[in-house]
């Protein structure tokens, strides 16, 4: 699921930037001041979404739980400093439903993990 939304979301910004800001909470501008790059960094942060989602669809697709661990440490990592951004105001309110997906896809994803690898012990394997 997440891997299907962060490419949803990537391929959304790198079409339309100004949805995603609008989804984020942020406001949209009609016209950038010189030197603003707001769209440059909605492209590249677009482009990563992409990419990271692939990676995802990719690891599920094939099974590779090391990956999975991985980001369970980096995605708390992450609701961390999103939290942080809200709490401080440097971001938005409706920011935090970022931080939250994050979170809350860390603590699955670690159950998730945490049971395959109980019910992995419990099941004796085929001599």
């Amino acid at each position: 699921m997440f891997g299907l939304l962060a490419v949803l979301m990537g391929v959304t910004g790198l079409i339309n930037p100004d949805t995603l800001l609008v989804m984020l909470g942020f406001e949209v501008l009609d016209e950038r001041a010189p030197g603003d790059y707001t769209r440059t960094f909605m492209a590249a942060s677009s482009m990563a979404s992409l990419n990271m989602g692939v990676y995802y669809l990719v690891a599920a697709a094939t099974e590779w739980r090391p990956f999975f661990l991985f980001t369970v440490i980096f995605r708390m990592v992450t609701f961390t400093v999103f939290t942080v951004l809200v709490l401080t105001e440097a971001a938005p309110d409706r920011f935090f439903g970022v931080a939250l997906w994050e979170g809350l896809g860390a603590v699955a994803t670690g159950l998730a993990l945490w049971f395959e690898r109980k019910r992995r012990a419990s099941v004796p394997s085929n001599p």
